[in-house]
Order: structure tokens, then sequence, then C-alpha cells
């Protein structure tokens, strides 16, 4: 068998770049490169809010063009960090509960492209994980990748007379991850600390970090995403419209995949697809009914569906090839539950039934007075009906902006309803900003999906809309739902235990007002002291203890500065060198402890409406 190498070594991911050319990595060197960048991120994000460097006074505007540019400078620079940075940037492009919008933009925007490695280095590593030559493998090998990404590349071949793909490692991958997860944990574990957001309910940076480097792992088993993909086929083994490459377990290991080779046209390209003679239309239903096929059925779904992974061929009319089962997403059947707990709580209109959704979820956090969160959550039910009733009014008529009246056409059906979406997603959003809601990892996945899948379909037909093709699952779940005798019982058991506590609670008030007068007895005779802490005595203390800290690491920073260059100066580097590495950890807290002041104003002032 011949070979053919192609020289594709000094093909830099970006400028840079250097992660990809290297199989073993220098830790002090990584380590460096990583806080750096982060130290450089925290300074342009602290100087995009200080006055002083805006020229002719700082406007929201001007903000908003500093951010867009930051977030840009952000994408650039995660891809130059390579893997582990390229797929967190990834995770988070869905997290609006987290980063500001033009953020959240730029991530979604960042493509997993970079040049292959030395396809010597992807032969050897074949060989060292199956144990055998190449010729004695394979009857036919491609030496030239057909696909490459930041965590390995795919060839071609051919294995007893059947053609397959074979899907390679990047070589050195986990080290990489080891030493690069090593540095967002302390990250993290620091933003966990100093962050006002991080308490439990909104920003807990400590579980954000574990949820991605478990996905990170999981990604560069080989044999994980094998199983994975079993799993989905079997999911979907009675349903001709979507195709899974069935995997060869003999010739995979943790580094090596193996699956067959099945061609197709990406989903996206819309030329070729004409070409093929597939319904376009068809093609996008059937892309979201998977997907609800996948959540609200089997909850286990491909948690990365763009157009890469999405393929179409002409068997059956057009048959949907999902590749890459890498990062898949499992809704555990606690959340399940919770969400048919959810619709039909939205259904009745009752706040308590979603409330206690939520919990089950993990959505919201339960705390000591729930009064606040469940008048929030009637707020939006009274809106989210208000907007139902108000899409049945409008009927076939247009509203009064139009000014004019004529049925109205299926694009502005879809425009307003468009609209009306929006307007529920940002009431969402305001009160996740208020409330102690959290989102787990499983829901960004879900909406990253429909949010690709929606593009997807807006780029097959025109007229798609996401909301009519689910409408009918949604409703088969509140049938479902309405109609369990299982659901029944659990309502009568809630109704039974509400009604034993409130029996239980009249028998306690005799005993309730005799400790309440023995109580007022005690204040009146002296013999009972109040102990009171204000919410604006806390929130004083917290910045005091901040400004103080702040300034301890800043007389740190001013007496490391003298002492590394009086060492310098003097040849003494070793040392000078140290100090300066100590000073500009230092400079990290003094920097990280303005912003928490900074925040923390903030608060005051929104608090006291002086904002």
């Amino acid at each position: 068998m011949t070979i053919q190498i192609h020289q594709v070594w000094q093909v830099s991911v970006a400028p840079g770049g250097q992660w990809s050319r290297f199989k073993t990595y220098s830790t002090i060197q990584r380590t460096m490169e990583i806080w750096g960048f982060v130290f450089t991120f925290i300074f342009k994000a602290w100087l995009n809010n200080q006055k002083f460097s805006y020229r002719g006074g700082m406007t929201e505007e001007k903000k908003t063009l500093r951010r867009k540019a930051l977030a840009k400078w952000l994408k650039e620079t995660l891809l130059r960090l390579g893997p582990t940075f390229i797929k967190i940037g990834q995770q988070f492009s869905t997290r609006v509960d987290i980063l500001a919008q033009e953020y959240v933009d730029q991530l979604s925007e960042l493509q997993d492209q970079v040049p292959p490695f030395p396809s010597e280095m992807a032969i050897s590593i074949i060989e060292e994980e199956l144990g055998a030559q190449l010729d004695d493998i394979f009857d036919q090998f491609d030496y030239e990748p057909i696909a490459a990404a930041s965590l390995g590349q795919v060839h071609r071949a051919k294995l007893r007379g059947q053609e397959v793909v074979v899907k390679v490692q990047r070589p050195g991958l986990k080290d990489l991850f080891d030493i690069d997860l090593k540095n967002l944990r302390v990250i993290a574990e620091y933003l966990q600390k100093v962050d006002p957001k991080s308490d439990g309910a909104k920003r807990d940076w400590v579980a954000i970090y574990d949820e991605c480097a478990s996905v990170l792992y999981q990604e560069i088993d080989y044999t994980k995403e094998a199983a994975n993909a079993e799993l989905f086929a079997s999911n979907f083994k009675d349903m001709d419209y979507v195709k899974v490459p069935t995997i060869f377990w003999g010739y995979t290991t943790p580094q090596v995949l193996t699956m067959e080779y099945v061609p197709g046209i990406k989903i996206n390209r819309i030329q070729a697809l004409d070409q093929l003679g597939v319904d376009r239309k068809r093609l996008g239903r059937y892309a979201v009914e998977s997907y609800l096929e996948q959540i609200l059925t089997h909850g286990f779904f491909h948690a990365d569906p763009h157009p890469g992974n999405i393929a179409v061929d002409d068997v059956n009319g057009g048959r949907l090839i999902f590749y890459d089962f890498g990062m898949m997403g499992s809704i555990s059947p606690n959340i399940r539950e919770g969400l048919l707990e959810a619709f039909y709580g939205i259904y009745e209109k009752d706040p308590d039934k979603v409330l206690q959704a939520m919990i089950q979820m993990g959505v919201l956090v339960p705390t000591g007075d729930m009064t606040a969160v469940r008048r929030t959550a009637q707020f939006f039910l009274n809106s989210f009906q208000q907007r139902l009733a108000s899409q049945r009014r409008e009927g076939e008529m247009v509203t009064a902006e139009l000014g004019f009246k004529k049925p109205l056409t299926r694009e502005e059906k879809i425009e307003k309803k468009k609209q009306r979406l929006a307007a529920i997603g940002e009431d969402l959003l305001a009160i996740a900003a208020d409330q102690p809601f959290r989102f787990p990892a499983t829901f960004t996945f879900v909406v990253r999906a429909f949010s690709v899948l929606d593009g997807i379909g807006k780029g097959l037909d025109p007229r798609f809309d996401i909301t009519e093709i689910a409408k009918p699952y949604a409703l088969e779940l509140l049938r479902f739902r309405e109609a369990g005798v299982e659901v029944l019982l659990k309502d009568l058991q809630r109704r039974w235990d509400r009604q034993s506590r409130a029996f239980y609670n009249l028998f306690r008030q005799a005993d309730r007002v005799e400790k309440l007068a023995e109580i007022i007895q005690q204040l009146e005779q002296g013999d009972l002291k109040l102990r009171v802490r204000t919410l604006e005595s806390e929130r004083a203390f917290q910045r005091v203890a901040a400004v103080q800290k702040t300034l301890g690491a800043a007389v740190a920073v001013g007496s490391l500065m003298n002492l590394a260059t009086i060492l310098y100066l003097n040849s003494i580097r070793v040392p000078a060198i140290a100090a300066f590495v100590i000073c500009a950890f230092f400079s990290f807290q003094v920097l990280i402890g303005i912003v928490k002041v900074k925040k923390l104003d903030q608060q005051e002032r929104l608090i006291t409406g002086t904002a």
C-alpha cells in the first residue's frame, strides 16, 4: 500500500496559536499563556467601564461598541488558545444568564475548524491503539483527512470490503486538558468568592466549571461517543428518516473511533439539496420532530446540531444523517416530570404548581420566604395569558398598528408570532435576573439546539415556524398529563399533605399564643435582648471588607514591585522573577477587588433608588 504524506505540520490555527504544533505541552508556558489571557481580559473589561477612557464622555452607545470589540477579541483569543477554550466558548454561547448579549453573539460564531495534524502521527496513534500495522488492519486508508477539528480528524478507509471512516484523536489532548482545566478550576474558585452574584442561586462558578469539565473529558473518550451513537440509533430504530452510522467496536478505542461511512449533503447547502430532489420543507419538520422525540420521549439528545453534524441523503425521499456523538445531553426523570408539572401549571394558571416544578427541576432554589418569587411567577403567568388572549383576539385581522383591515398574510402572522415570543423571552430573562433562578447546563444545551435548528429550518423553508411543529407535541403532553392516574394520585397526596399541615397548625395555635405571651413578658421585664443585623449594615460590612482587601493587595503590589526592581537591577534574576510573578497575582486581586467594590456600589444605588 503506497503512502503519500501531505505536509500540513507548519500550518497554524491562528496567529499565536502554538498549541496545535506540539504533542507535549509545557505546564509553566501554558499556565502563563492562560493567565496572561485572563489578566488582559479583566483589564480590558475594567477599562471599558472607566469614564476617563472615553474621549468626549462615556455613553451607552460607546460602551456597547467597546463590548462588541472586546467580544470579538475574546472569540479570536479562544481560537488561539485551542481545544479547551474553543469548546468552553461554544458551551458559553447560550449562557445569556451569565454573559452580555454581545459576547453571546460572538461566541455563537465560534467555529471549531483547525488545520489537521500530520498523517504520520495519526498512523502512529492508530497502530498503537489497535495493536497492529496499518496494512494489517485496513484494506485501504486515505492519508488525507476529510475533516479536522480541535479534538481530532477523520480519515476514510476500507475495512473488509466496507467503506468506513476512522476518527483519530489529536495527540497530547488529555495532557492539554489537564493543564488547562487545573487553571480554569482556580479561576472558577476565585470568581466564586469575589463575584457578588455567586450566592449559590444565580452564578455558581464552580458548578459551571464542573459541568464544562465533565463534558470536555467525555468528548475525548471515543468509546463513550461510540456508546452514545448506539443508544441514539436504538432510540430511532423505528424511524426511517433518521440514520446513524454503525460502530465497529473491534476497531474502536478511547483515541480511535471506526464507524460506517455514510456520505451526505450538509443540511444548509440549499442548492445541492434542490439538485438532490428532496423536500426541504419536510426536512425542516423532520429535524424539529427528531429533537422533540429526543428530548420529550427519550431524554437523550444531540447537544451540538450544527450543519456540519447533520447531513441529508436521498434515501426514503430524504433522510437525516447525524454525525459526532461526543457532545450529548441527558434529561433526568425529575426534569422530565418537572416539565410536565410546569406545562400543567401554566395550563391551569397555578403559580404554586409552576414553582414546585421549577424546584423539582433545579431551576429555582427554595428560600425561606418564597412570596416574592411566587408574585413574580403569577405576574409572568398573567402576562403570558394576556399575550395568548391578545393573539386569539387578533384572529385573521391586522391590528390597529397596520391601519387597514384585511386578512393577515402568513408572513405577517409569523412575524407577529416572533414578536410575541421575543417579548415573552424578555420577560423570562428579566425575571431570572432578579430572582434566585439558575439554569442547569442541560437547559442551555436544549436552548442552543433549538436555536440552531430554528436557523436551519428557516434556511430550508422561509415560512418555517418551529412553534407550529412543536404545538402538537405540547398538546399531547398536556392530554397525557390530564389523563394520567399517577398524576391524579400525586395531586390528591399533595392536597392531603396540605390539609394535614393545616390541622396540625390549628392544634398548635394554643401553644404558640402561650409562647408569644411569655416572650412579650420577657421583653417587658428586660430579660430578653434582641440582636438585629440590618441589610444596610450587612452591605456596608461587605464593602468595607472588599476595600480593605483591595488596599492590602495594592500595598503588596507596591512593595513587591520595588523589591523585584531592586533584585533585577542587582542581577539577582530568579528571586526577581518570583517577585514579579507574585506581584502579578496581587495585581489581579486588586483588579478583582475594584470590580467587586464597583458592583457593590452599583447594587447599593439600585436598592436605594439613586442609580
